[in-house]
């Protein structure tokens, strides 16, 4: 019997991506919405960056830090869009395991660069409100500049590992993974060798750094609010305050994904599987498609610059 068990223990040479479940007679359906989802995203960031670039006046240290939200959020469209759109327009359900490594670890380590970006995002409210008169001299474009590498270093460093554990195991039966795109949570599902150490990294992954990124977040805003309630004037504590609610709304965004889909995936079980899917979707292309749009909307110039490109 033990050497029955064993026999069922592969390297197979694929994983098998899945779509929405039963929903396969609306698979072109969905690969429209998809495909406006993905369009709509990278023309969105894509103008962000080139007015960013071309506007003198946008060369400040939030613009910058929202040009590097926009980069990391290309990423993750690029990193994601050929096996999602592959499934639902051609039915392409195949990745091998390299490639799938690949994903994984691409997508692992952008959205921690964004989650990096968003805290200095907040570091630059918090300068920008509590301590103005030293702004400029604090945000200098050398030093954001080392900000920017540090966050990228940060995400790959502590991602990288990832993969490299997982292509230790064996997989066993289907190796079937209940997302169009590589997830290391439902990767190491399939494993058949023990995967302790792997849940735990990943555990500790998810307090140290979206745990502490949210946390140094939270505290940033504690430190606004405490200034800003400070200010006499009604008029200019709402001012300060409006420089904040469209990062408000993009964090909001970013961590209840984050928090849900690794709630789900750690202690959901068959009936939750459905909600896992779609906020899997959610988790990855939600917050590209509505960061453009948030800062649009709360950035008189920027909005203006947009109507400007769009009307000539």
């Amino acid at each position: 019997m033990m050497s029955a068990v064993n026999d069922t223990k592969f390297n197979s040479a694929v994983f098998l991506l899945t779509g929405i479940p039963g929903q396969e007679d609306v698979h072109l359906w969905i690969s429209i919405l998809f495909c406006l989802t993905y369009v709509i995203s990278i023309v969105g960031n894509s103008v962000i960056l080139f007015i960013i670039k071309t506007d003198p006046i946008l060369h400040e240290p939030m613009y910058i830090f929202l040009s590097m939200l926009a980069i990391t959020d290309l990423g993750l469209l690029i990193a994601t869009m050929p096996t999602i759109l592959g499934i639902y327009l051609f039915n392409s359900r195949e990745i091998s395991f390299n490639a799938c490594f690949t994903q994984l670890f691409f997508i692992g380590s952008l959205r921690c660069i964004e989650s990096s970006v968003l805290l200095l995002m907040a570091f630059d409210r918090f300068i920008a409100i509590c301590n103005p008169l030293s702004y400029a001299s604090i945000l200098t474009l050398p030093r954001i500049a080392k900000m920017g590498l540090v966050c990228v270093l940060r995400g790959i460093a502590v991602i990288f590992p990832l993969p490299l554990l997982l292509k230790r195991f064996q997989y066993c039966g289907d190796n079937v993974l209940s997302h169009s795109y590589c997830a290391h949570q439902e990767v190491m599902k399939l494993a058949c060798s023990d995967n302790k150490f792997n849940n735990l990294y990943g555990l500790c992954l998810s307090f140290l750094i979206m745990g502490l990124d949210s946390l140094l977040i939270f505290l940033s805003y504690v430190m606004i609010l405490k200034t800003v309630l400070s200010v006499v004037s009604q008029t200019k504590c709402l001012r300060a305050l409006n420089t904040c609610v469209s990062h408000l709304c993009v964090v909001l965004l970013f961590y209840n994904s984050e928090i849900g889909l690794s709630v789900i995936h750690r202690f959901g079980n068959s009936s939750t599987h459905l909600l896992q899917v779609l906020l899997g979707y959610v988790y990855l292309l939600v917050p590209p498609l509505m960061n453009p749009v948030v800062y649009s909307m709360k950035s008189k110039h920027l909005r203006l610059r947009i109507i400007r490109l769009f009307v000539k």
